[in-house]
Formats: C-alpha cells, sequence, structure tokens
C-alpha cells in the first residue's frame, strides 16, 4: 500500500494569492529524498514553470492525478545522490544532446560534470537550459535509441560498424579537402592552415585510437560478457581502468582539436569568397563533430562503466 507523505497542501483551501509562497515554503523546508503532495483542482504546472525558474532542477515532478476534475503531484526534492551528471542526462534519453548542442555543452568528453558547474563555467543562464530539456522530456520518446539497455558486447558492434566505419570512410576525404582549401584560401584565411594541421592531429589520433579499441578494448568487453553469461571465471589480462583512462584522454584530445576549429571556424561560418570545397570542408567538419559526440558519448557513458562494473561483479 502506497505511503501518504506528511507534506499535503489541498490548494484549493487556500487563497489565491497565498498558493504559490505557501507551496514555496513547504517545499523549502523539505531536505533531499522528501515530497509533498497538492491537490487542486486544475493542473497546477504554472507552480512546475515557477519552481524550476527560481529554484533550479533540483525536484521531480510526478503526476499522480491527472483531471479531469481533480489534480494531484507529488513534487520530490533531490538529494545530492541525484544530481544527474551531463552524461547521464544524455545517456536516459540521448535527444537532449540537441539541447547540450544548442548551447555548446560537452555531453560526451565533458560529461561527467552536472549540469549546473557547466552553465556557471560557460555563463549560461542554467534554468533556460533546464526548462528546455523538461519541456523535452514530456515529449514521446517512440524515436529515442535506447543504447543503455543494450548489451555490451552489442554496443561494442554497434560503435564498430556505424561509428568506426564512419571515422575510417570520412577522414581521408577530410584530409585532402582539408588540405586542399588551405594551400587554395590560406593566404587569405591564415586560420585554414591551423585547421589542416589540426585536421592531420585528429586522423593520426583516432586512426590508431579505433584500431586499438577494437583489438584491445572491444576484445576484452566480449570476453567479460562470455564470462558472465556462461557463469565462468574471468582471465583479468588487463588492467581495465588504466585502459580506459587512456582511451578517455584520447577522446579528450580530439575533442579539443574539433573545439579549437569551431572557434577558428567562427561557428563553421561561410565567408564571401568561399568556394564549393571549402563550403564542403566545413559542412563536412560539422558533420564528423556530430557523429564524434555520440560516438564518445557512448563509450564514455555508457560502455566504459557498464564493462568496469560488469568486471567488478566477476572478480568481487
Amino acid at each position: 500500500m502506497e505511503t501518504v507523505e506528511s507534506n499535503f497542501i489541498d490548494v484549493t483551501l487556500i487563497e489565491p494569492k497565498l498558493k504559490h509562497p505557501t507551496i514555496f515554503q513547504v517545499f523549502d523546508s523539505l531536505t533531499g529524498g522528501e515530497s509533498l503532495t497538492i491537490h487542486n483542482d486544475h493542473d497546477p504546472k504554472p507552480v512546475y514553470y515557477q519552481l524550476l525558474g527560481e529554484r533550479g532542477d533540483i525536484f521531480t515532478w510526478q503526476y499522480l492525478l491527472e483531471g479531469p476534475e481533480w489534480w494531484d503531484v507529488r513534487i520530490t526534492k533531490k538529494g545530492e545522490e541525484d544530481k544527474e551528471t551531463i552524461g547521464e542526462i544524455a545517456v536516459k534519453d540521448l535527444r537532449k544532446a540537441e539541447v547540450f548542442k544548442k548551447y555548446g555543452i560537452d555531453f560526451c568528453c565533458g560529461g561527467k560534470k552536472t549540469l549546473s558547474e557547466v552553465c556557471k563555467e560557460k555563463n549560461i543562464d542554467v534554468t533556460k537550459v533546464e526548462t528546455e530539456l523538461q519541456q523535452l522530456g514530456t515529449e514521446s520518446k517512440a524515436s529515442n535509441i535506447s543504447y543503455n539497455d543494450w548489451n555490451i558486447d552489442f554496443l561494442a558492434d554497434y560503435i564498430v560498424n556505424t561509428h568506426h566505419s564512419y571515422v575510417r570512410k570520412y577522414l581521408p576525404e577530410l584530409l585532402t579537402y582539408a588540405q586542399k582549401v588551405s594551400q587554395v584560401h590560406g593566404a587569405q584565411h591564415p586560420e585554414l592552415e591551423i585547421i589542416n594541421t589540426l585536421v592531420k592531429k585528429i586522423s593520426e589520433e583516432l586512426t590508431d585510437h579505433c584500431n586499438e579499441e577494437e583489438r584491445v578494448l572491444f576484445a576484452y568487453v566480449k570476453q567479460i560478457v562470455h564470462a558472465k553469461n556462461t557463469n565462468q571465471s574471468l582471465n583479468k589480462e588487463k588492467n581495465l581502468a588504466a585502459l580506459i583512462t587512456e582511451l578517455e584522454a584520447e577522446h579528450d584530445f580530439v575533442g579539443r582539436c574539433l573545439d579549437k576549429i569551431r572557434v577558428l571556424s567562427n561557428g563553421y561560418t561561410i565567408p564571401k569568397d568561399a568556394c564549393a570545397s571549402y563550403k564542403l570542408l566545413y559542412k563536412m567538419i560539422q558533420e564528423f563533430e556530430d557523429d564524434l559526440h555520440i560516438h564518445i558519448h557512448l563509450e564514455n557513458n555508457i560502455l566504459f562503466p557498464k564493462a568496469i562494473e560488469m568486471e567488478k561483479s566477476l572478480t568481487v
């Protein structure tokens, strides 16, 4: 039987001008994990937006009853353990990555920070970002791929077949166009020479990186899964944590190179004298960056931590 919270507010019995202040007063008195329930004769959604705007994303909002005559909502204050990182938010709903991209928030390499930390660093209004994330969260998730529900050996294969294949297919073209455009337009746009150098660094890093992941890490992930599925002991040949730390550092290096290209190109702004190759180069880099963000997110925020946890469960 469901327990009834001691903090129950029948909003219909409160004088109109005191309704929101009363709810806020009770909410502010809550400690992390505690809840209050509000009972009303119409949808109290305005309270949600006011609470989000004035207190931030520090609560959960759960409808217990949704009309047509009465609405009951449970509002729970989040504890420290409930404060999700950027990466965790994206793991639950990858559509929210579009909001992060809009505000220049790194959800892959920088996925271990909380939203409030990142917004403070970038001087972004956190309530605007939170509101967009919350609004997106109320929409249908029918088109959202649940990567987090996949077996990690299947996810590893998906990364190879989708993202590593993408890297191998388009990096040679990217190298060719970066060099060509730099040679033709470098005198008028000196940033192109630096961009060409950065593309070369990305290519060198990612080529070795993908090979190492497939040969060592992903092969070991399959050993872990096999041992788990067959109840066999795991021959722990690798220092998994150290290997993942190295791979994440390589992710960070490539991410920083792309960040520099974005700054140098002024957000991939096409100059007036740009030829077709110039335009194509910026389009290719932007698409490459978009794919890499998903690629690194799947590894840093899903595959790597799950592999570590599964290995621990077999070696305790």
